[in-house]
């Protein structure tokens, strides 16, 4: 079974309303088995528009990857980073098949 992502993109507009978010997370994604495989880093925008700051976690499959973000935990704490930054966030499932 392939694994899944989310990918995000985050400018925050407010770091000390933003703290709370953060702090919440690990507890949060530790229960659904998550890991972060990029947070924030070294990075350049090549194209499209770009954002100061770039996550990827990393979930056994796309099924706990959805039932992590619409757990009542996640809901609640999203309030809190929705009011201090703004994010472009995807679900993806990865892939298992054959490489070049």
């Amino acid at each position: 079974m392939a694994k899944a992502y989310w990918v995000g993109r985050v400018e925050v507009n407010n770091e000390e309303g933003y703290k709370p978010y953060a702090a919440a997370n690990p507890a949060i994604f530790k229960r659904f088995g998550a890991k972060f495989v990029v947070r924030g880093g070294k990075h350049e925008g090549l194209e499209g528009q770009s954002r100061s700051r770039n996550i990827v976690i990393e979930f056994p499959d796309y099924a706990t990857a959805m039932a992590c973000y619409n757990s009542p935990e996640y809901q609640a704490n999203l309030k809190i980073r929705q009011a201090n930054a703004i994010t472009d966030l995807i679900v993806v499932e990865g892939y298992d098949g054959p490489q070049p």
